[in-house]
């Protein structure tokens, strides 16, 4: 999947024992389906996952940039965690993006729980290879 926004081109291949509806769990920042039919969210989260988490320290600040990802295959999965790979481009700038889902009602660690019949979605989304992403990302 290819998604095109002033001229960047993105292609998609502590708390303990939280219950559901914790403040990191009210509300949704972005959504995403891939091609398996998985309905993704993006959640506000806190410092640990979601979007407050990855927007600030990671520098990713358009729902486009997770979501172009998620449009395509998951790359890697293991258990509950999937990664997707995008890539960013701008004329001859590219960038590696990685997204990883918690596809599954509780974290790994046990520590979140979004909730009966619904999905932790995304934990975090990064530029590889660098600690924070380009502004260009963004644009």
């Amino acid at each position: 999947m290819t998604a095109a926004v002033a001229g960047v081109v993105l292609v998609g291949g502590s708390v303990s024992n939280a219950s559901a509806g914790p403040y990191w769990n009210k509300t949704t920042k972005c959504e995403q389906t891939d091609p398996e039919g998985r309905v993704i969210p993006t959640r506000y989260g806190n410092g640990d996952l979601g979007w407050n988490h990855f927007s600030g320290k990671h520098n990713i600040k358009k729902c486009r940039v997770i979501n172009a990802a998620l449009a395509g295959k998951v790359d890697k999965k293991s258990g509950g965690r999937l990664e997707y790979y995008g890539v960013a481009r701008k004329q001859t700038r590219l960038v590696n993006i990685v997204v990883i889902v918690q596809y599954a009602r509780r974290t790994a660690d046990g520590e979140y729980d979004a909730g009966k019949g619904k999905k932790i979605g995304v934990i975090t989304a990064y530029c590889k290879g660098v600690n924070k992403c380009p502004s260009w990302v963004n644009e």
